[in-house]
């Protein structure tokens, strides 16, 4: 018993993993999904095919009649039991769908990652048995009815305990009755025999579309077993496959690591497992703590109510009670006029008095109180009014209040995303909170200018914007050339959380100069592709780049094909900002005058030539010539990730200094007046170079590219204004 003990205790730490999720038991011939999760054969019949009878059900009952299962086999789930785990969530999914005409289904939700899975029309049969977790089930088996020995179906009385059982005999024998019926010399001995069980079904794999065929290969795209038939002509024709030995060897390496390194790792996952109980149990006395809190917090307020509304009802009560008194000794003393009252009857009777002294005496006190009664019946006033109106209670603020109740934490800061901040024409700041954070009630954005340390303690006073409600805004009126900080903090309850991080952001050297690509003035739609919005272009190859190649082999150069902005500068100081796709070949940025650009759009063949471009990066000199002339056009080249500053500008022979890594976004600023344009990293406002260039005319943001690439102008930020994210 000893023994036994111990080969059911390391099996009984796994049986979690041998429980099927759909019928909740031991799995009984389990099939692998194409997810690798794995479900008993009985259970995804009955899902497919709910009123078939199982063709293996007595194999099945077999097993689940034994008196030493652990776990006995209840019967199959039905199809309302099915459609019950459904509604409870336990497989739902809505890939899991029935035919309204026929209740056979092809599709349905893996229990285990819920991914819907499509059989097709081959049904059960495409799916491969799980013989190694099968293999794991009997044995499960076998170490939890070890108490009920499986004895040797041969031996003669008294029976003794099994030892091993025959594969191909499918019989179990004890170790004397295993000799004499396997005896050395004979094809018997050669048969294979396993540990007692009473599972003797053959364990071979089969492929499911060549059905007389067995698995020899593995399938690395689809991650499964597969027959030679199926690598010759079947689906996975152009699949790549490996032997099944080379699978088994990888795979059983891989799993041996994991398994090693999980070992490796046990104190470390049992200190992690103590400080998850240490955090488990902390967790249940801060709940319960608060819980408490919050429950003297609700009493606290139960009571002020409790007394506010019995002080109220009780002032209403007052003064009911003091109006109905009044209005009653008001209906008292009109009941005096009526004929049948008294004061009525009385004045009656002292008429009939005929002694005038007496009458006289009596009649004048009585003639006041009729005199009385009579105004009052002039002007008649009840003594008190009916309504209530001044005991009205207006609860509705009240209400909000108890509604937006929350826990008056303070809230966590928020954290400005830099990779969404941009600053352009305005400044758009952007900013994330935590995802574990209660709902805020609002933010605000804080700003100043940096400079120099007189500037700053001038300016070190922060500007806030409005309240936001989402999680951006823009901020206008910033100034040119400066370099700003932002931060950001939240609002919830009236408790405001700490600041932000600061951010800092450079603005624009220049108001920034709005423009769209020209699609009228030199653009060839042949090879340039403008976007609907005209702020992107595109460089595609078309008929004309095939033709040339026969130039091209023979020395000749392919022409740049430019195109311009759609408005011009004439003066003044001003700015723009575009993106270059970073793997485009070549493409020239800058500015270029009127003059210039008809004499390129008309005689195409010189700029073909990269030597005529005298800021084309080419070295062929004549940079150094010209470099010191005051031309009407200058371009800088990038392409290839790189961005290539003229020869002349630097020293000679320093060609490092020459090649500059592609920036994110390039800005380029053009000073009318002064006469000079400058590149920046529009990012860092960096400035990459600058040049003298000729004013003469009116100058064009121009773009010339070659081969495959594109340009993407900056977008206003205007257009992203919200007040609500």
């Amino acid at each position: 018993m000893s023994r036994r003990s111990s080969l059911l205790v390391p099996m009984k730490s796994i049986e979690r993993e041998l429980i099927c999720p759909i019928c909740q038991e031991l799995f009984t011939h389990p099939l692998i999904l194409p997810c690798q999760h794995s479900v008993c054969h009985k259970c995804v019949r009955e899902l497919l095919l709910p009123s078939h009878d199982d063709s293996i059900s007595t194999d099945a009952g077999s097993e689940s009649s034994n008196p030493g299962s652990p776990r006995a086999r209840v019967p199959s789930p039905s199809m309302e039991r099915l459609e019950r785990l459904v509604r409870s969530g336990s497989i739902s999914s809505p890939g899991w769908r029935r035919s309204s005409v026929t209740p056979r289904v092809t599709t349905f939700p893996c229990p285990g990652c819920q991914h819907d899975i499509d059989l097709g029309e081959r049904g059960i049969s495409m799916l491969f048995r799980n013989f190694t977790l099968e293999s794991i089930v009997e044995r499960y088996r076998q170490a939890a009815r070890a108490a009920v020995a499986i004895m040797c179906n041969v031996c003669k009385p008294p029976v003794q305990e099994a030892t091993k059982s025959c594969m191909d005999c499918k019989a179990s024998f004890c170790n004397e009755c295993f000799k004499m019926n396997h005896p050395w010399g004979t094809p018997k001995a050669q048969h294979e025999y396993v540990g007692p069980t009473t599972n003797f079904r053959p364990k071979v794999l089969m492929c499911p579309e060549h059905e007389m065929e067995k698995v020899n290969m593995y399938c690395e795209v689809c991650r499964r077993p597969v027959c030679h038939l199926c690598k010759l002509g079947g689906s996975h024709a152009n699949h790549r496959v490996t032997s099944m030995s080379s699978a088994y060897k990888i795979l059983k390496e891989k799993l041996s690591k994991s398994i090693h390194y999980l070992i490796s790792k046990e104190d470390q996952v049992r200190t992690q497992i103590s400080e998850l109980d240490v955090l488990i149990r902390h967790t249940e006395e801060n709940g319960q703590l608060a819980e408490r809190c919050a429950n003297e917090h609700f009493e606290h307020l139960f009571e002020t109510l409790q007394e506010r509304r019995t002080e109220m009802l009780r002032s209403i009560e007052q003064s009911r009670n003091l109006r109905v008194e009044r209005l009653r000794a008001q209906v008292e003393e009109y009941q005096g006029m009526l004929e049948n009252s008294g004061l009525v009857g009385y004045a009656q009777e002292v008429l009939k008095e005929t002694d005038q002294s007496c009458f006289v005496q009596t009649a004048k006190l009585l003639h006041v109180r009729i005199q009385k009664a009579t105004e009052s019946l002039k002007t008649f006033q009840p003594a008190a009014t009916p309504s209530f109106e001044e005991f009205v209670l207006d609860t509705s603020k009240e209400e909000i209040l108890l509604k937006e109740l929350s826990f008056s934490g303070v809230p966590e800061p928020p954290v400005i995303d830099l990779s969404r901040c941009c600053v352009y024409n305005e400044g758009l700041i952007h900013w994330r909170l935590s995802e574990d954070s209660l709902p805020t009630d609002h933010h605000i954005v804080e700003f100043r200018k940096l400079g120099s340390e007189e500037e700053e303690e001038e300016e070190s006073r922060w500007s806030a914007s409005e309240r936001v409600y989402g999680c951006s805004t823009v901020l206008s009126d910033l100034s040119s050339d400066s370099r700003y900080a932002f931060r950001v903090r939240s609002c919830r309850n009236g408790v405001f959380s700490p600041y932000s991080p600061e951010v800092t952001l450079h603005t624009p050297p220049a108001p920034v100069f709005g423009f769209l690509f020209n699609e009228k003035c030199g653009f060839s739609a042949e090879r340039l592709q403008l976007s609907k919005r005209r702020d992107s272009v595109e460089s595609v190859a078309g008929m004309s780049l095939l033709l040339s190649a026969e130039r091209v082999q023979t020395g000749s150069y392919i022409c740049l094909d430019y195109i311009i902005g759609d408005t011009g500068i004439s003066h003044g100081r001003h700015y723009w900002a575009f993106r270059v796709q970073p793997d485009s070949y070549m493409i020239k940025v800058g500015v270029a005058s009127d003059s210039k650009l008809t004499e390129w759009f008309h005689n195409p063949r010189d700029t073909s030539s990269p030597r005529y471009d005298h800021d084309s990066g080419h070295d062929s000199g004549s940079e150094d010539t010209c470099f010191e002339v005051s031309l009407p056009f200058t371009l800088v080249t990038v392409g290839m990730g790189r961005l290539f500053i003229p020869k002349a500008s630097t020293a000679a022979g320093d060609h490092s200094s020459r090649v500059l890594p592609m920036p994110q976004r390039i800005g380029v600023c053009l000073d009318y007046d002064a006469g000079r344009v400058f590149f920046y990293d529009a990012d860092s406002m960096r400035c990459l170079y600058e040049r003298a260039v000729d004013c003469s005319g009116t100058m064009f943001p121009a773009f010339g590219l070659l081969g495959g690439g594109a340009v993407h102008l900056e977008e206003f930020i205007t257009a992203k204004r919200l007040s609500y994210m």
